[in-house]
This record gives C-alpha cells, sequence and structure tokens, in this order.
C-alpha cells in the first residue's frame, strides 16, 4: 500500500460536500488508517504478509473500530492513525470468519465523530455512495451501486447481498462505504476485475454490508467469536471453471485438505454425492453437513481419474493465532 504523501483520487473522483446531505468532512474524520504486524510463523503470513495496511472505522466513542478481518487476522501489533496524524495502539478483539468483519479496540481515546451503522439492505444498484479512505477527502471517491448480489471467494468465504461499485477505489482494504445519510453501510474488501459489454475489463470494489455485522457485534465484543459452532474448514482455495466445474487451485498450510492428499489442479464433482457446479453450491454442501469437524466426503477427478476422498473437516480458527492484548 501507499502512503498518503505518494498518492491522491483525482479530484474530479473524489466526493463533492454540495453534492450531499451530511458533513462529509466529519464523516471522514472518523475512518483511521490501520497498519498490522502478525508473526512470522502466522498460519496467514505466507498469503497475506506480515506488514498489513489499510484503514478502519470508529463506530463507538471508546475507539471501537471495525475493518475488514484479513488486515487483522493472527496480528501481534495494530496501529491507529488519524487524519491529524496521531497514532494510537490498538489490540484485535474478534475476527468473523464467516462475515469477513474485524474488531479493533483503540489502547487511547481516540477523540473522533463515531459512523452510525447504517442500513445496507436499502442499498440498490444506481445509488451514489462515498467509499471513505482514511486521509480525508483526497484519499476518498464517489462511487456508484452497481450491484448487490451473492460473493462466493475461493477461500471458502460465501455471503449473500455484497456491495460492488464503481469506480474502484485504489487502497480498498477496510474503507468506509458511507450511504446518503452519512452512515456506514458497508466495509470494503476487495478489487475485482469485470468484463463488461463490449469486452471491457472494468476494475471495481466488493464491500461486505454491515447488516451482517449487527446481529454479531454483542457476541464479538463479549465472546471473541460469533456464539454458534463454528462451519466445517478443509483449507483450500478454489474456483469455478469455465465447463461449470469446481477446480481446486491450492491449500492452506497443514491444513485438512492437505493431510487428505488433494491436489492443486483436482476437479471437485460431488460433495456427499451432491453434484455441485458453483462455489456457492460446493460451500453450501459442506456447511449442511454439520459444525467443524464432520467428515466430509467428496468425489473429485485427477487427470482423468474419477474417485472419493473423506476428509475430516476443522475449525478455521484453531488455526490461527489468538489475539494478544497489547
Amino acid at each position: 500500500m501507499q502512503s498518503p504523501e505518494e498518492w491522491q483520487i483525482p479530484p474530479e473522483f473524489q466526493p463533492d460536500q454540495d453534492a450531499l446531505a451530511y458533513d462529509l468532512r466529519e464523516a471522514l474524520n472518523s475512518i483511521v488508517s490501520l497498519r498490522a504486524r502478525v508473526p512470522e510463523d502466522a498460519f496467514t503470513a505466507e498469503a497475506l504478509g506480515i506488514e498489513r495496511a489499510g484503514q478502519g472505522v470508529v463506530i463507538r466513542a471508546d475507539g471501537l473500530v471495525v475493518t475488514i478481518g484479513y488486515l487483522i487476522a493472527e496480528a501481534e501489533e495494530v496501529w491507529l492513525t488519524t487524519n491529524k496524524g496521531r497514532t494510537v495502539g490498538a489490540h484485535v478483539i474478534a475476527y468473523d470468519y464467516d462475515s469477513g468483519f474485524g474488531l479493533v479496540q483503540a489502547l487511547e481515546p481516540l477523540g473522533l465523530p463515531v459512523m452510525a451503522l447504517g442500513n445496507s439492505r436499502r442499498l440498490s444498484p444506481g445509488d451514489q455512495v462515498v467509499m471513505g479512505g482514511s486521509g480525508g477527502r483526497t484519499h476518498s471517491l464517489a462511487a456508484q451501486v452497481v450491484a448487490c448480489q451473492e460473493f462466493a471467494g475461493y477461500w471458502e468465504y460465501l455471503i449473500d447481498n455484497a456491495i460492488f461499485t464503481v469506480p474502484a477505489h485504489p487502497n480498498w482494504g477496510g474503507t468506509a462505504l458511507i450511504g446518503a445519510r452519512g452512515d456506514l453501510v458497508g466495509i470494503g474488501s476487495l478489487q475485482l476485475q469485470h468484463q463488461a459489454q463490449g469486452g471491457a475489463i472494468v476494475p471495481l470494489n466488493m464491500s461486505v454490508p454491515i447488516d451482517l455485522l449487527k446481529p454479531i457485534l454483542d457476541d464479538l465484543l463479549t465472546l471473541g467469536r460469533v456464539g454458534r459452532p463454528p462451519k466445517p474448514w478443509l483449507g483450500f482455495y478454489a474456483s469455478e471453471t469455465e465447463e461449470d466445474q469446481i477446480s481446486i487451485i491450492g491449500l492452506a498450510g497443514d491444513a485438512p485438505a492437505q493431510r487428505a492428499g488433494l491436489r492443486a489442479g483436482d476437479n471437485v464433482h460431488a460433495v456427499a454425492g451432491q453434484a455441485v457446479t458453483s462455489l456457492a453450491e460446493f460451500y453450501r454442501a459442506i456447511w449442511a453437513l454439520g459444525p467443524a469437524g464432520v467428515d466430509v466426503p467428496l468425489t473429485l477427478e485427477r487427470e482423468g481419474d474419477t474417485f472419493d476422498v473423506t476428509i475430516r473437516s476443522a475449525d478455521r480458527g484453531r488455526f490461527m493465532k489468538t489475539p494478544r492484548l497489547q
């Protein structure tokens, strides 16, 4: 990620206060930059690196900040920096793997405005929003919602009603998706490439809808996790092929899939005898078998041979280093 001194959103793409019904400066002042450091032996270190940077949003007066979870997964150090350049330490409270949200708590008062949680279900294609980045207006983007739909990620991740916006923010991790009332309607997660009509490739952002946080927030604050059994996790990376097949494209460390002998290039035809042709079908079929620890029977194809294998699933959280209070 570039430092604030090295980049800015072109002026013509920055949000215009005159076009908004809320105080843009105050809303953007609730956004902080976030830096995290992860131990070199962390499970996620190879895939995500040990130095991570993005942003987060203050959602409570005591300095509670919501961000995208991959920034803080297994972090041993977290630092928050305000738009005025003040840096404060923080500690990780929770990372919810199902939604993708992460929570951190500032260790000193931030003295920043709080951004209220909005209602992401009210969003529709065509709505005007702001992708708010740390650093104020020059790091923020006037954007438009183009879709609210299901999103399946290659890392065993699936959410309903993910929010897709254009143009794409270049520093998207943990950005605040700000709705028409100046409230928080989503948190920036990814930049994706979309093939538009005519074949042009258009970058867009995917944000996690804030409505997914509301029902789990109390559990995350009191338990550090959601108060229900974790979903079964196999530890693979998968993609959909043009032939409507599921292909394993990689394996996550010493996880169940690798222990069971899966390989990159394996195609998945069925879960417990149920044919699957999309990532969403694949994940739902696995999760329907029971909580983490359940056996997952797969039908695979490898180099023309079809065979069955059963994998004992795991709780993803048990492979991660637990948050350390500073």
